[in-house]
C-alpha cells in the first residue's frame, strides 16, 4: 500500500485527511468527553445533513453548507437551551429531526438526478478530494489556534465552570466559541467518517486515551494518536479488503474500545479477588 500512495493521488488525500481528522478529533474529543457533551455533538452532526442538502441544492460545496447548518444549530441549541431553560435532550432530538427532514427536502427539489449521499452518511476517505483539503486544513488551523490559545481557560471551565466564572472567565462566550469549534470539528469528519459515525470517532480514541491518563494534554495527544492509528488503519482494510471506510475506521476504534474496556474490568476484579485473598 506503502507504494500505491505514491502513485496515486487519492491515496494521498486520504492520508492528508487522516491526519487532519485526527487533529481535531482528538482535541475537540477530549473537551466533549470531559464536559458529557457527546449526544449534543451528535445532534449538531446530524443536523449538518440539512447543509449538505442546500449545498447541492445551491450548486455550492456540501461542505460550506454543512457548515452553515452545524454553526447555526449548534448556536441555535445554545441560545434556546440558556433562555428558555428547555431540556438539552428535546433540542438536540428536534434539531437531529429537522436537520434531516431538511436535507430530505432540498434533495428532492434538485434538479435532475438526487446525488449519492452515502459519502456524507457513512464517509469515504477514498473519496476526499483537493478542495475537501483545503476547508479541512482551515478549519483544522482554526480549532487549533483557538483550544491552544485558551488551554488554561478551557482547562478550568471543563474543571469547575462555576469557579471558573468566579475568576472572570466569561463562560457564555467561551462556551459559544466551543460549539463553533465542535461545528468545525464536524464538518471536518464527515467526508471521512459521515455524520452518522461521527459521535464514534469523537468518542472513542478519547474514551480509550483516559485509561492511560486524565491529564487533559496528555488526552488530547494520546486521542489524536490513537485515532490517526485507527484511521489509517481503517484505510488500509478499506484498500485491502474493498469496503467502506468509514465504517472500517469506526469499526476498528470501536472493537479496540470494547476489548480494552473488557480487558481492564478483568484487571479490576482479579485485583480485587487478590486483594480478598491476602485479608
Amino acid at each position: 500500500m506503502i507504494q500505491a500512495i505514491f502513485e496515486y493521488a487519492f491515496l494521498q488525500n486520504a492520508v492528508i485527511a487522516a491526519v487532519l481528522i485526527s487533529i481535531v478529533s482528538g482535541i475537540i474529543g477530549a473537551i466533549v468527553m470531559e464536559k458529557k457533551m457527546v449526544m449534543m455533538s451528535g445532534g449538531i452532526a446530524h443536523t449538518a445533513f440539512g447543509g449538505i442538502g442546500l449545498g447541492y441544492f445551491l450548486g455550492i460545496s456540501p461542505m460550506i453548507g454543512a457548515l452553515l447548518f452545524s454553526v447555526i444549530s449548534s448556536f441555535g441549541i445554545a441560545t434556546i437551551q440558556r433562555k428558555q431553560q428547555t431540556n438539552t435532550d428535546i433540542l438536540i432530538g428536534l434539531f437531529w429531526a429537522i436537520g434531516m427532514a431538511a436535507g430530505i427536502m432540498f434533495i428532492a427539489f434538485t434538479p435532475g438526478y438526487p446525488p449519492d449521499m452515502s459519502t456524507y452518511l457513512f464517509g469515504d476517505i477514498l473519496t476526499v478530494g483537493r478542495q475537501d483539503l483545503w476547508i479541512m486544513l482551515v478549519l483544522d488551523a482554526i480549532v487549533v489556534f483557538f483550544v491552544f490559545s485558551l488551554f488554561n481557560v478551557y482547562k478550568a471551565y471543563l474543571l469547575d465552570d462555576d469557579f471558573a466564572k468566579v475568576q472572570g472567565v466569561k463562560i457564555v462566550s467561551l462556551e459559544y466559541l466551543l460549539f463553533f469549534l465542535i461545528a468545525l470539528t464536524i464538518v471536518v469528519m464527515i467526508r471521512v467518517v459521515g455524520f452518522i459515525l461521527v459521535i464514534a470517532l469523537l468518542s472513542a480514541p478519547t474514551a480509550i486515551a483516559k485509561y492511560f491518563t486524565n491529564n487533559l494534554k496528555k488526552m488530547m495527544i494520546l486521542a489524536t494518536l490513537f485515532s490517526l492509528l485507527f484511521s489509517l488503519t481503517g484505510l488500509w482494510i478499506s484498500y485491502r479488503l474493498n469496503v467502506p471506510s468509514g465504517a472500517s475506521i469506526i469499526l476498528l476504534s470501536g472493537l479496540i474500545y470494547i476489548l480494552l474496556t473488557v480487558w481492564v474490568g478483568y484487571r479490576k476484579k482479579r485485583k480485587r479477588q487478590i486483594q480478598a485473598q491476602m485479608l
